[in-house]
């Protein structure tokens, strides 16, 4: 299955309660899993930085990687950003079948 990051940037002010950006994040990760039930969830990490978090995940297709942001903002985020993702592996594999 396709690989895909999602980076996400929150409103300050949700960051200053832990028991509430708990409570929002598990809001998100049950509508996430309810509209997206094939995603697989593959990591998921707080930054320091331009983002908030980054998440890690795989679905079948590149709609369904936009209903996740979708979900993202529409959930109170300030920016999400889905990416696709190709392991190193499988990028050495597309280089050298692009090399004469």
């Amino acid at each position: 299955m396709p690989l895909f990051v999602l980076m996400t940037k929150l409103a300050p002010e949700s960051m200053h309660d832990a028991s509430g950006r708990q409570a929002m994040g598990k809001e998100w990760l049950s509508k996430v899993r309810a509209t997206c039930p094939e995603v697989k969830w593959v990591a998921h990490y707080s930054l320091l930085g331009p983002y908030d978090f980054m998440d890690i995940y795989e679905c079948p297709d590149v709609e369904t990687a936009h209903r996740v942001s979708l979900i993202s903002r529409s959930e109170g985020a300030l920016s999400a950003e889905s990416w696709p993702a190709l392991p190193y592996d499988q990028f050495l594999g597309q280089l050298e079948q692009i090399q004469p």
